[in-house]
């Protein structure tokens, strides 16, 4: 992030969840790291192959991070490692400055609720705007995302407000700018100019940042220094 003299407006629309994370596994009632190593079984003479998952024992410094925030994860949940998501969130507070906020817009949850969920639900990848294959096919050729947990942004600071995309807009006058949409729509689609077609755009763009079934139940966190 660049460097500026706040107070400053912060905003992250669907940027953290494409941070780097690692995965932690619970076995035994322990934590481990899931790593990647290449299978030597899968080419003749051992060579190299294909990408496989493997089991390391979790720092403890990463286990005293995750641990408290998922304490009754059963054997075999997975949860994030979001480092990278909370040295973000530290540079952009310090950009913010004193008086400045931090805008978070992204699909989230706790690491609790993500220890209770496969691991298919919330980490996801993409390749041509549609679903993509396994995590580890591919390598380089499809996007890997994964949901936000708001509790690890959370050791670096509490926020100020945690509500659904749908709360915030409407807190922040979407319906007004409906409104004046569906009123120029009304008076301008029979000429079909510019201004009829934004106005109708506005509509359904609306439409689709509320739907409580798709954008419109996205987290947007937000820390006011």
């Amino acid at each position: 992030l660049p460097r500026v003299a706040g107070p400053a407006v912060v905003m992250a629309n669907e940027l953290l969840d494409n941070l780097p994370f690692g995965l932690a596994e619970r076995r035994g009632g322990a934590w481990y790291e899931v790593r990647v190593d290449l299978d030597p079984a899968a080419e003749p003479g051992g060579a190299g192959g294909r990408l496989v998952e493997r089991l390391v024992p979790l720092a403890p410094d990463r286990v005293a991070v995750i641990d408290p925030l998922a304490p009754d994860a059963a054997d075999g949940a997975r949860v994030p490692l979001q480092d990278a998501a909370r040295t973000w969130l530290r540079d952009a507070l310090a950009v913010a400055g004193a008086g400045g906020r931090v805008v978070v817009l992204d699909y989230a949850a706790t690491t609790a609720a993500l220890a209770a969920r496969p691991q298919a639900e919330w980490l996801r990848t993409y390749r041509g705007h549609a679903p993509g294959g396994d995590l580890l096919d591919g390598l380089g050729q499809q996007d890997v995302t994964c949901e936000v947990a708001v509790d690890q942004l959370a050791l670096v600071r509490p926020p100020t407000s945690d509500t659904s995309q749908a709360d915030w807009l409407r807190a922040h006058g979407i319906d007004d700018l409906v409104a004046e949409g569906r009123r120029t729509w009304a008076e301008r689609a029979h000429v079909g100019d510019l201004a009829a077609l934004a106005a109708r755009s506005r509509i359904g763009e609306a439409e689709a940042l509320l739907d409580p079934a798709g954008l419109g139940a996205f987290r947007v966190v937000e820390w006011v220094t």
